[in-house]
């Protein structure tokens, strides 16, 4: 099972989300996926995380079920930025593995700038960032990782939204694919997505 979170003000039609949901459904993975829209409230986009993998396992979804045969193999999340903070603290409470992708490593001070009415990126309307949400997001920090090779790093040394060297500096030991140049989008996606993938258990034809 695969678990995509998106980031601040993003949505599942990121295009980043949209990318790994049609490489999927090109190998007929497409229900190995989980990418709910996730709440401005850090605490609650956990919960909500946790209920749908929790009833995705219970009805033994294909994808988690599945240990070879292309399948993916346990519980992968991958995060985005903001994403990429809530999924560590997902992978080191239940053990699971994490792509991490520009994560915000304390978004807690990046985001006290973003209090009030925010414009979200995709379909319109807005969220509401409070100080509560800044106080959420400091329950939820990871001083440092477990098992490091649980994880897998993709950093941009052109991130014009966080600054790469604290994604380094955080994740000491993990896999690391660090792109010179690039930026927080990571425009170029397209050409990782399927060592991401990999990552997560599923063999992409040609990649033996």
């Amino acid at each position: 099972m695969i678990v995509y979170l998106h980031g601040f003000r993003s949505s599942p039609n990121s295009f980043k989300a949209r990318l790994v949901a049609a490489r999927l459904a090109e190998l007929g993975l497409a229900d190995a996926l989980c990418c709910p829209t996730l709440p401005v409230s850090p605490l609650a986009a956990i919960a909500l995380v946790e209920a749908e993998v929790e009833a995705a396992l219970r009805a033994n979804a294909p994808a988690h079920a599945a240990a070879n045969g292309g399948k993916a193999r346990g519980v992968t999340v991958i995060g985005s930025s903001l994403g990429g903070y809530l999924a560590t603290y997902l992978a080191e409470k239940h053990g699971w593995r994490a792509v991490l992708l520009n994560p915000a490593v304390l978004p807690q001070r990046d985001l006290s700038a973003y209090l009030g009415e925010q414009p979200l990126w995709h379909g319109g309307g807005s969220i509401v960032v409070t100080p509560r949400h800044l106080d959420e997001l400091r329950m939820l920090g990871v001083a440092s990782v477990t098992r490091p090779e649980r994880y897998y790093l993709i950093a941009c040394t052109g991130d014009e939204v966080l600054d790469y060297r604290e994604m380094l500096a955080h994740y000491p030991g993990v896999k690391t694919k660090l792109i010179d140049g690039g930026d927080h989008a990571i425009s170029d996606f397209a050409e990782h997505v399927d060592d991401v993938l990999a990552f997560c258990g599923v063999r992409s034809p040609g990649r033996g």
